[in-house]
């Protein structure tokens, strides 16, 4: 080889060994990006030295806080709107609007705020080989600055989410109660057919509880079409009332057969006592027969009409039977009851009205022979009463004192009326017992007041 060949050679020896030297001078981080291009085989990057890589460095750093500022934001963005949906499906609250215009609201603050960081991510390419340090630095404020602004939304929207804790509490409770409450009124609806089959297999139409159980089909279907077609606050309410009405109508028909008995049994009871009221109700004569003989005319005119106000009345209570009994074999169970209830009433009057009869007579039997007994019975009333008045105290009350004045009063006027030849000894009796309540309701104040700390 010639030295002319050999010169060149040796330079291109010399410079090889000067660039393998300045590779390993080179920092680790750098030697390390350089490889693969150097090993690629394709293009050459335009070193700057250890302050341009290391703005370069800076910059892609601040690119990838924003980047995980900006995925932090979009997820928790998500997660919020998730809440919001939440909130919505269940409440419709003036609280739960306020809480739909503040997410919209921080949803447009985070639409700006995610566009500032788009444009800043855009505007640098970090990876071009000619990347100037300004540049790198331009990118490195930008980038950080959209980082902190994605960073100060987060904050405002995290801050908002802990104040939906409330609604958003409210909302999942009634979300947790919507699966069970449906499947408690698809269960009791079944529960309540379940009952009505087996009343009509005993015999029994029970066709008002077939309508009311019929009537409970549109809401089913409703119930069935979920929540997402007629919301959730809605459908709580629809189950809630299917399931009151059809436990309802299971109630109703499993207690039809005792129903049905026990109609069975008061029809029987009352036409037994509508048969002994009419043989009672013919003593009637004979003892308004006595009480005219014997006693004077205001001892019983007011008893005339019973005999003929007994037979009437039993007669309508029999009629009433009679429909009741019909309303039974048409199984109108309501109608049953109510015509029963009828009856009752008249006949319990018509019970009244005969028993007063003799009670009359046998009452005035007793004063007629010995009135004195019935005197004693309200003067001790009376000497009682006063006697309460007085305790603890010099004079009575006049409020006390005045009423029980008059009772004496009253009383001696009712004892003096029995002098003459044909004494009214029902006036008598009546006078006596109208005292009697009198002085009793004047000794329930003493001890009223007295008990309240009040007279002495």
């Amino acid at each position: 080889m010639t030295a002319t060949h050999a010169q060149p050679h040796a330079r291109a020896k010399a410079s090889a060994v000067r660039d393998v030297l300045t590779l390993m001078l080179l920092p680790v981080p750098l030697v390390v990006a350089a490889l693969p291009a150097a090993f690629a085989g394709g293009g050459t990057r335009r070193w700057f030295g250890g302050r341009g890589e290391s703005q370069r460095a800076d910059a892609q750093a601040a690119k990838d806080a924003a980047a995980a500022a900006f995925y932090e934001l979009d997820t928790a963005q998500r997660d919020l709107r998730i809440s919001i949906e939440t909130i919505t499906a269940v409440d419709s609250s003036p609280g739960a609007r306020r809480a739909v215009e503040g997410f919209a609201a921080l949803g447009q603050r985070i639409d700006e705020v995610s566009h500032g960081y788009i444009e800043a991510v855009d505007a640098h390419d970090l990876d071009r080989d000619d990347l100037e340090p300004s540049a790198a630095s331009r990118a490195r404020n930008e980038l950080t600055k959209a980082k902190d602004e994605l960073i100060r939304v987060k904050g405002d929207l995290d801050r908002f989410e802990q104040g939906l804790g409330p609604l958003l509490d409210k909302a999942e409770t009634q979300l947790a109660r919507l699966a069970p409450a449906v499947e408690r009124a698809r269960q009791a609806l079944l529960a309540a057919s379940n009952a009505l089959d087996a009343v009509r297999a005993s015999g029994l139409r029970a066709d008002d509880l077939a309508a009311r159980l019929a009537a409970l089909g549109p809401d089913l279907t409703k119930l069935n079409q979920g929540a997402g077609q007629h919301g959730v606050a809605e459908t709580l309410q629809r189950a809630d009332r299917v399931l009151r009405d059809a436990e309802a109508v299971r109630a109703e028909a499993a207690q039809l057969p005792e129903r049905a008995q026990e109609i069975d049994r008061r029809l029987v009871s009352l036409r037994t006592r509508a048969q002994a009221l009419t043989t009672r109700a013919g003593t009637v004569e004979p003892v308004l027969s006595e009480l005219r003989r014997r006693f004077a005319a205001a001892c019983w005119q007011d008893l005339q009409q019973v005999p003929d106000h007994a037979a009437t009345s039993v007669h309508q209570a029999e009629e009433k039977l009679k429909e009741a009994g019909k309303a039974r074999e048409e199984q109108r169970w309501a109608d049953a009851t109510s015509l029963l209830s009828t009856a009752r009433a008249l006949l319990n009057g018509t019970d009244e009205a005969v028993s007063a009869a003799g009670d009359r007579l046998r009452r005035l039997n007793a004063v007629s022979k010995d009135p004195q007994q019935e005197i004693d019975r309200t003067r001790f009333a009376i000497r009682d009463a006063q006697r309460l008045a007085m305790t603890g105290r010099n004079t009575p009350e006049p409020r006390h004192a005045r009423p029980l004045d008059q009772s004496v009063a009253r009383l001696d006027r009712a004892v003096a009326a029995l002098e003459g030849r044909h004494p009214d000894y029902w006036h008598f009796l009546t006078e006596t017992e109208a005292v009697r309540h009198t002085v009793a309701r004047v000794v329930s104040e003493i001890r009223e007041e007295r008990g309240a700390g009040h007279g002495g």
